[in-house]
């Protein structure tokens, strides 16, 4: 089964239609390094609607990070909007921002970030504090439990495997019901077991609860997990598709080291190299139907299994 096409970035106006979670419309993003100017960002424009499961891709310097600080109202485009919910955000004072970060946004990081002498339940409890929401404890006790905590709520982050900590960092996010939530590389420090888990978690959540997630990551196998693969390369969307058949977690299991780098993986990942690796070693040819060309690997385009 082939993947689908996505929309040419385009934004058609339509005023019946509910807005979508995330529509930034030709973003850039310029650093200046003394006399020189950097560009991160080279006019990005991209819908997430609501429910979806999307992941982006990209290698070191791609821009990825600084488009995961836009998205999560961490930091501002230097030109473009930037429209959360159907609100342009995009000038926002930073308190302003506080606001729709502790209101809307749910964040999941690689490193956890929990506090070393605090219980669980009271690191979930941190954003609802700093919202002056009501009935804390309660709410706190119910998203741990949703992540298959609610044996572990006094538990301190040093009494938790790393996937437990992870799983508290993941009832953190939704505590608030954010609009999104925003998870840079969530498994990059968990064995494959407790990555496993955590997966399971995100799809449950996102398929019971229709929960907009966006996955920040740089591993293939993890964005074959999710419903939509965005790649990245210098600072511009170089490809956006569907994914054909997503794995499921804990049901798919991650094929061997030596079989991931014996895959196309990498080359397509790489662009440049992509052409020759395929055909050195006999793969497809390349083309829009298959998702040659587009700078994702095919295993991820056609959700054919890796091992």
């Amino acid at each position: 089964m082939k993947f689908l096409k996505r929309s040419n970035g385009k934004h058609p106006e339509d005023a019946a239609a509910i807005p979508p979670v995330i529509d930034i419309r030709e973003i850039t993003k310029t650093y200046q390094m003394g006399a020189e100017e950097l560009r991160v960002l080279k006019g990005i424009s991209l819908r997430i609607e609501r429910g979806e499961f999307v992941s982006i891709m990209g290698p070191s310097g791609s821009g990825k990070s600084t488009l995961m600080n836009i998205l999560g109202a961490l930091d501002q485009p230097t030109s473009g909007q930037y429209f959360l919910d159907g609100e342009d955000i995009s000038r926002l004072s930073q308190t302003a921002l506080a606001r729709i970060r502790n209101h809307k946004i749910g964040f999941v990081f690689q490193n956890f970030n929990l506090l070393k002498r605090t219980s669980a339940q009271r690191q979930v409890e941190l954003p609802l504090i700093y919202a002056g929401a009501s009935n804390r404890s309660g709410r706190a006790k119910a998203a741990l439990e949703s992540v298959g905590l609610g044996d572990r709520l006094k538990h301190l982050p040093s009494e938790l495997s790393g996937g437990q900590q992870q799983r508290v960092a993941i009832a953190r996010a939704l505590v608030t019901e954010p609009s999104i939530i925003l998870a840079d590389e969530p498994t990059g420090n968990l064995d494959s077991r407790s990555g496993a888990e955590v997966m399971q978690i995100f799809q449950r959540l996102n398929r019971e609860q229709q929960i907009t997630t966006v996955f920040v990551t740089h591993d293939p196998w993890i964005a074959r997990h999710t419903n939509r693969v965005i790649m990245i390369r210098d600072g511009m969307i170089v490809a956006d598709q569907q994914v054909a058949k997503p794995l499921v977690a804990g049901v798919d299991e991650r094929p061997s080291e030596a079989e991931e780098l014996a895959g196309i993986f990498q080359a397509a990942y790489y662009g440049e190299h992509s052409a020759e690796s395929a055909g050195a070693n006999g793969s497809h040819a390349h083309d829009d139907s298959t998702g040659g060309g587009s700078g994702i690997p095919e295993q991820i385009a056609e959700g054919s299994a890796a091992s």
